[in-house]
């Protein structure tokens, strides 16, 4: 008993040498071995820092939903009493560039007013706070009309608590304009809404579907694949000059069995320093959070926190991975007192276990097709599995495809031969080098195959029209002469060519005064406008002249124009608002000659009906409380013409709501998703470069030596730099093909999966390669400064 006991110890004492061992030689050897494990550090800190914020997306996720809920004001029922703390509120939200600026008036009904989070005091009229987002807009020299538009005086601004991003672009305004909104007989009148408090707790999010967590699923796969595909290449650094070393090891007395325990200590040594390096480009360059803006997206610093577990699970998963791959490569080789066997002709690549894995992938998702919708749910386990499956399963191919077709080159320029003399050698490790950018194509290519394929689901016609108009303002008047001033007001903006406006109230039958309740009472439109106007809304095969009367049904059937309007007979404009009828009777007779037409959809998607008059027919000054749209068309050569519409309309009235005309609509969730996917194809693009560059230097530091020996034989620098180019983008070029084949296939699984039908984005694809080209030419271009440094004579030097 006691004999086994030693044995165990005598073994694990063993392992903790020979471990130790790997370490010493890891931070030993002079400048070569630091300059090995520093690249091996910071090819594996570039991708740890990428896996700690990939963890850290939940926090943020949740964060800027917390801050958005505590200051919600959308959760109200009944209107409360008034009160000391209780506050009136109106939404004032507009739009400057593209950029949306979220806007809210209030008014505080009591000395005690209740505060949104992040404001310190109630903005008095006149007054403002913004965030300091919207301060530095404003105080831009370009920003004038926006000044213009938000004419109040900065008291304050709001604190990080009630933005849900440091760069989100919000206001709160004091107003003494705001009217609550009343109820029963009142219920029209009113612009503001009282509430007795911001926020609204935690909220139930809807579940997002099938369909659209497929797509979330297949985004975090293909964005973080690459990046472990790195680590596992970075892990790998300096291999050559290792195997090496451990064959002196081997001339000394030791064993394969303490070669591969000292590879492994090395390997663990150096992935132990790049959690050290990643972990402290998170916490620095996190820091910048604030100053980082991608696609409308931004973040505190404090919001970028890793949960425990999954900065847990990258502790224990990145150096169990460098330990895993070093032991795996080194199966490949036979580390002897000479030498390497490597160094010798090595033996072709096997491909049938390489085709097993995409092959298993597609086994995992094959009982899948056709079951994922958005009424169903997903397995996340088998969906991931079988992706990452299918994509590594192409990293796994890549080295095979590149010794078997460069394998063949024979004969060219000396700077081919030296590149596919070089690929030819050492296959493997050009593979390893883009194997990350494979992985990442391929998974693009797929993503967008599927975004294409499923849009159809959350994309749709909004039914409008921005040829025929690119603007509609709406607001609430008074009377018909506020009516006639904001039409003039549209048609007098700087940019605007033509402003069509309809004016527009109800009618209810003539004996509405007689009535006792007003309840379920018919009510028919009523709207004014010109002819030019009308014919955008009407079918006017009769023509149009000042003082025509129209009658046109409603086209999806929910009104009945027929109910009491007749040509010839009374109707009365003062359309009860509550439960009873108020005020006297406002009777307007439909003239006999009234002309029975067919509505047509308007620039806004809207098919207008009841009875459209033009001006001479009706005067607006009869209509009751109307409310004034202006369809705009705006001229493309003035600048600034949609900004000069809203102003416009903000001095009309601040709550007045403007908007462009777009073709199609968008699925909230889905543009969400799609945002993101943005966002982390930017950074995993980034590491994609970075890590290029890395394994770049790596690769002409191991051939620093032969570089200098080619120069001092009469090699020309162009000669070396040319061969450098092609030796990347043969494997590059090998490595984007197999990411179409990969990639279309993976999108066509996936396809297969919800049920679309099968169609390729094939300016995607070139989109995707293209990019991806253009990453590496760069990374080249970068690493020509490091090459003709390299071909110094002092390249000769050794130690």
């Amino acid at each position: 008993m006691s004999s086994g006991t030693e044995a165990r110890g005598g073994l694990l004492s063993g392992w903790v040498r020979d471990v130790g061992l790997g370490f010493r030689f890891a931070t030993s050897g002079g400048r070569e071995g630091w300059t090995r494990t520093v690249l091996t550090a910071v090819g594996v800190g570039l991708g740890v820092a990428l896996l700690l914020v990939a963890a850290s997306v939940p926090a943020m996720l949740g964060a800027r939903s917390d801050r958005g809920y505590d200051r919600d004001y959308s959760w109200f029922n009944d209107p409360p009493k008034v009160s000391a703390s209780t506050v009136l509120y109106a939404e004032a939200n507009t739009t400057f560039h593209d950029d949306d600026i979220r806007g809210l008036l209030l008014k505080a009904d009591g000395d005690r007013p209740v505060l949104p989070p992040g404001v310190k005091a109630m903005p008095a009229p006149g007054e403002m706070v913004v965030s300091p987002a919207l301060k530095r807009l404003l105080d831009k020299p370009g920003s004038t009309l926006l000044r213009e538009r938000l004419d109040y005086r900065i008291t304050g601004t709001i604190g990080d608590k009630g933005l849900v991003g440091p760069a989100e672009l919000a206001y709160y305004a004091g107003s003494d304009k705001l009217v609550a909104r009343g109820t029963g007989d009142d219920i029209g009148t009113g612009n503001a809404t009282r509430i007795p408090y911001f926020g609204r707790g935690t909220v139930q999010s809807e579940p997002l579907g099938g369909v659209l967590s497929l797509l979330v699923i297949i985004i975090f796969v293909v964005l973080l694949l690459p990046v472990a595909v790195f680590i596992g290449s970075a892990v790998r650094f300096g291999g050559e000059r290792r195997d090496r070393r451990l064959a002196a090891l081997r001339l000394v007395g030791a064993d394969s069995r303490m070669t591969r325990r000292v590879a492994a200590g090395e390997a663990l040594f150096g992935s132990l320093l790049g959690l050290a390096v990643g972990a402290g480009l998170f916490l620095g360059t996190r820091q910048f959070a604030s100053d980082v803006t991608l696609y409308d997206i931004s973040v505190y610093p404090s919001d970028i926190t890793p949960g425990p577990g999954l900065a847990l699970l990258v502790g224990l998963a990145v150096p169990a991975a460098a330990v895993a791959v070093t032991l795996l490569a080194m199966r490949g080789i036979a580390v002897e007192p000479l030498g390497v066997v490597r160094n010798a002709t090595a033996r072709r690549r096997r491909l049938w276990w390489r085709l097993l894995i995409p092959l298993a992938g597609v086994g995992l998702l094959a009982p899948l097709f056709g079951a994922v919708s958005n009424e169903n749910g997903v397995n996340s386990y088998q969906v991931a599995a079988g992706t990452v499956l299918l994509l590594v399963g192409l990293t796994a191919l890549l080295p095979w495809v590149v010794e078997s077709i460069v394998g063949r080159f024979r004969g060219g320029p000396v700077a081919w031969q030296l590149a596919t003399r070089r690929i030819q050698l050492n296959s493997g490790a050009s593979a390893r080098m883009v194997s990350g950018v494979t992985a990442a194509v391929a998974g693009a290519i797929a993503l967008q195959t599927l975004f294409t394929g499923v849009q159809g689901d959350f994309v749709s016609s909004s039914g409008k029209d921005p040829h025929r108009a690119q603007m509609i303002a709406t607001t609430d008047v008074g009377s018909g002469a506020e009516a006639h001033r904001a039409e003039q007001a549209f048609a007098a903006t700087p940019g605007v060519r033509d402003a069509l406006g309809v004016v527009s109230s109800n009618a209810v039958p003539a004996d509405t005064s007689t009535k006792k309740s007003t309840t379920d009472l018919p009510s028919v439109p009523v709207l004014v406008a010109d002819c030019a106007t009308l014919r955008e809304l009407l079918d006017l095969g009769h023509g149009c002249a000042d003082g025509d009367v129209f009658l046109a049904d409603d086209a999806y059937g929910y009104g009945d124009i027929d109910a009491f309007v007749r040509p010839g007979r009374a109707v009365d404009l003062n359309m009860p608002l509550g439960d009873h009828y108020i005020g006297t009777p406002r009777l307007w007779t439909v003239p006999a000659t009234a002309h029975r037409v067919t509505s047509r959809v308007g620039p806004d998607g809207a098919q207008e009906w009841g009875v459209l008059a033009t001006p001479r027919a009706l005067d607006v000054a009869l209509l009751q409380s109307p409310d004034v749209k202006v369809m705009l068309r705006t001229d493309p050569h003035v600048p600034d013409a949609f900004e000069q519409a809203r102003n416009t309309t903000t001095r009309l009235d601040p709550l007045a709501d403007i908007y462009q005309l777009e073709a199609t609509n968008e699925d909230k969730k889905f543009a969400t998703i799609r945002r993101g996917l943005l966002v982390g194809a930017a950074a995993t693009l980034a590491l994609i470069g970075a890590s290029l560059l890395v394994s770049m230097l790596e690769q002409l530091r191991e051939r620093r030596k032969l570089l200098a020996v080619l120069v001092a034989f009469g090699t020309r620098r162009s000669v070396l730099g040319l061969s450098v180019l092609w030796q990347t983008a043969l494997p590059v070029a090998l490595g984007l093909a197999l990411a179409v084949v990969g990639g279309a296939g993976l999108g066509a699984a996936l396809l297969k999966m919800v049920g679309a039908p099968l169609h390729f984005a094939w300016g995607s694809v070139a989109t995707m390669s293209g990019i991806a080209a253009g990453v590496v030419l760069l990374v080249t271009l970068l690493s020509m400064p490091p090459l003709w440094r390299m071909m110094r004579p002092d390249g000769l030097r050794t130690e």
